[in-house]
Formats: C-alpha cells, sequence, structure tokens
C-alpha cells in the first residue's frame, strides 16, 4: 500500500546554505523514512472503535453519538468535509457498546466507505441544521430524535445512558421532549480514548511529523527580508497538501513586533531584516494526524543580544519540563516541580505547559497553576504511550518581539521520547 507519501528521491535531502551560521540548519540531514507499509490500517482502525467501546462500557453507557469529525475520524477513520462539518451537522456516527456501527453520512456520499472494517452500515444524514433545512429546524430534529430512539431500542434496550459530544439544542431538546435517555457528555470518554496510542497510531504521527518538518526546513531556506509572513507559511501549506497532508487548525505564524504578543494571526506583514520569525505548526497531517512543533527563526540568521536572552530562556524551558515527565507522575506534581517563568514574562504565558496530542490537541491539558489549583484539571497522571508537546512562549510584558518553541513525544517507560527531530537549538 505505497501511495508515494515521501518520494524516494528525497530520503536523504541537504537545505542549501543560510549565511553559514555554525548554529544553523543550514547542514542539518533530513532523512524520511518510509512508512505506508509498515502500518496495519485495518488493526489501526479496530484498536481504535474498541478504545472507544471500552470507554462505554466502562462507563456503563449504552451507545454514543459522534458528530465532532475528529471524534468520527478517530472511531472509524472515515473522513468526509471535515472542516464543513464542523460548523454544520452533515454526518455523524452511532456506536452501540455492543452492535452494529451505523455511520449517517452526507447525501450521495454513502459509497465512500466501502470495505471499512469499522463500518456495518451508511446511512443517509438526517440533518436539521438551517443552512439545510430554514424552519423546517425541529420538524427535522424531532425525525432524527426518533430514528435514535429506534437504535436506543433495538441495541441498547436496557441502558439508558447515551453519550453525545456535540449536537445543536434542537436535537437534545426533541431527545429529552419525547424520550427518556439520560444524555451524558461524551467528550470526556473520547479523549481518555485517544490519549493511549497505538504502534500503527505513532507511525502515522511519525510520518505527519516527518512532513511538517520537510516544510518547515523549506520554510527557513527561503526566509528573507521582503517577503510576508502569508508567503513563507505557504510553504508548509504546499508540503503538507503534496504529501498527503489535510488542514492547519490555526494560523500562527508571526514577525518582528507581531511576535510580542502571542497568538497573532499569520498577515501579509512584510518579514524586515533581523526580525524573528515564530511559528506554531498545529498541522493536521498525513492518516489525521497533528504535528504540533513550535520554532523561531531570525531573518538573517543571527540574534542580537535581547533576541538571545529570550531564546535562550524558551529552550531552558522546554528542555527543563521535558526531563520531568516519566509515566506515573501526576499532573499536579508535574506543575509543582515545572521551570518558572521569569516574573517580567509570567502574564504573557503560553495557556498550559503540556498538552496531549493526537488527531489534534488532546486531553491531558496542564496549565500553569494559580495558588490553589483551581484554575484545571490536575487530578491525572501520564501514562506510557501517551503523546504529548512541551511548550514554551517567552516574551516580557510589552517587549518588542517573542520566542515560541515546542516538540513532541511520546511518553515511555524510561521518560520522554522525542518525536520531532529538528533541533530546538538550531535556528
Amino acid at each position: 500500500m505505497n501511495s508515494g507519501l515521501f518520494d524516494s528521491k528525497n530520503i536523504e535531502r541537504k537545505i542549501g546554505p543560510k549565511l553559514g551560521q555554525k548554529n544553523s540548519l543550514s547542514n542539518y540531514n533530513f532523512k524520511p523514512r518510509l512508512y505506508e507499509d509498515k502500518i496495519d490500517i485495518d488493526r489501526m482502525r479496530m484498536y481504535r472503535l474498541n478504545r472507544v467501546r471500552d470507554q462505554l462500557i466502562q462507563n456503563d453507557i449504552g451507545a454514543c453519538i459522534l458528530f465532532d469529525p475528529i471524534n468520527i475520524r478517530y472511531a472509524t477513520d472515515t473522513r468526509n468535509m471535515a472542516v464543513f462539518s464542523f460548523h454544520l451537522m452533515t454526518r455523524y456516527v452511532f456506536i452501540p457498546a455492543s452492535g452494529p456501527v451505523i455511520l449517517f453520512e452526507y447525501p450521495k456520499c454513502e459509497h465512500v466507505y466501502e470495505n471499512n472494517c469499522t463500518i456495518n452500515e451508511v446511512r443517509e444524514v438526517i440533518s436539521w441544521d438551517h443552512f439545510s433545512w430554514g424552519n423546517n429546524v425541529y420538524k427535522k430534529a424531532l425525525e432524527w430524535s426518533k430514528v435514535v430512539n429506534e437504535l436506543m431500542k433495538k441495541h441498547s434496550a436496557k441502558n439508558k445512558n447515551l453519550a453525545i459530544d456535540v449536537c445543536d439544542p434542537a436535537g437534545i431538546n426533541a431527545l429529552n421532549n419525547n424520550y427518556q435517555y439520560e444524555i451524558i457528555n461524551a467528550q470526556k470518554f473520547l479523549e481518555i480514548a485517544r490519549s493511549i496510542k497505538s504502534e500503527d497510531e505513532l507511525l502515522c504521527m511519525q510520518a505527519s511529523i516527518e512532513t511538517a518538518e520537510k516544510g518547515i526546513l523549506l520554510m527557513y531556506k527561503n526566509l528573507n527580508a521582503g517577503m510576508t509572513e502569508e508567503e513563507l507559511w505557504s510553504y508548509l501549506h504546499k508540503t503538507n497538501i503534496e504529501n498527503g497532508g489535510e488542514w492547519f487548525e490555526t494560523r500562527l505564524l508571526n514577525s518582528g513586533q507581531k511576535t510580542n504578543p502571542w497568538f497573532q494571526e499569520c498577515s501579509n506583514r512584510i518579514i524586515e531584516k533581523g526580525d524573528l520569525v515564530a511559528f506554531d505548526t498545529d498541522m493536521i497531517g498525513p492518516y489525521g494526524y497533528c504535528a504540533d512543533i513550535s520554532r523561531t527563526f531570525v531573518e538573517g540568521g543571527k540574534l542580537n543580544t535581547n533576541q538571545k536572552k529570550l531564546y535562550d530562556l524558551a529552550y531552558e524551558n522546554v528542555k527543563y519540563n521535558e526531563q520531568l515527565i516519566k509515566p506515573g507522575l501526576s499532573f499536579k506534581e508535574f506543575a509543582e516541580k515545572a521551570w518558572k517563568l521569569p516574573d517580567n514574562c509570567f502574564d504573557n504565558h503560553y495557556p498550559c505547559q503540556i498538552h496531549g496530542v493526537g488527531m489534534s490537541d488532546e486531553w491531558p491539558f496542564i496549565p500553569y497553576p494559580n495558588r490553589d489549583y483551581s484554575n484545571g484539571d490536575y487530578s491525572g497522571r501520564f501514562e506510557e504511550n501517551m503523546t504529548v508537546c512541551v511548550e514554551s512562549y517567552i516574551g516580557e510584558i510589552d517587549g518588542k518581539e517573542g520566542v515560541k518553541l515546542e516538540d513532541q513525544y511520546l511518553v515511555t517507560k524510561d521518560g520522554l521520547k522525542l518525536l520531532s527531530s529538528i533541533p530546538l537549538n538550531k535556528i
């Protein structure tokens, strides 16, 4: 099953010279590996579906209905117009704890899922969004609730607990007003299911990361004063699409004074000589897996004194925190021991220190704690085969620039294994 995800001509590539800086990526060897023949797609599909079903059984849930395209992708490995489906109820899936998986798909798309081992039946979707049905929204929601009731009576007659991840209020009201089900938020169960990765998932993630790194190196090679942020950002987008990737969750690439504060979207700002250029890939790559890597480059290849101070702090932040994590460590203990931000940077801190990653940013999410740890859930523990990202943003309050760094890891029995390969200290 070789779709040419990685061109054999690019098995070893060297990015051309960039001002000859000793600590740069000029001579960095990038060696993408071939994964397609190693991934057992059906084994991965069944592993993920069974992870969902295990959560239903452990929590006494009769069935779940998933609308979130990422949850649908995880549970069934089906995709269709993902971004479109984020804002319209064009597709969803019914998964009983025991019984057939029924996918409700956009009209005329039933043929898309032939030979998928996770799907037992495909039906045309019953939607009730205003775009499709206008003033008939509640009428269609009632029709949907009737079908749900029929499925529950057939496949979960003795269990009235029904988990739903995201759903328009008209649908929930139709169920509550006409049928006696205990509606439960499914997102917790899906996040926990998704948090432990299989061998095949890790191969998919590695393929996505290496696709992102191909694009990152192209951005590095082509970074020059006079181009716009969007022009530079386009190298990563093109690389993702031409290597089987899918979409991006954010537009986080900024230059110069736009790097402080963080969370400003990529724009047509012209990059100037000596600017810092910071970015966060947030890339949904091949097989639907996320490559979440942040780097900060400098136009011209040489940091000034203040830029180097910021960069050194961000680098220390990531490297300090990565060595703390091992299976069994509680999230609270990590937060207590984590690297302390300088006072003049604290109010600019990134929202979290660590987060999970899989088909998107995932649970857990470990913020910078307040005094009583009431600003997050610190009750969990790191487990083997979680995949996580260690984050750092360093920017002084009212400062001119900031540095964003982030790496992606696998939690092993011995600690973190780095999955991304472009060194943090190569700029």
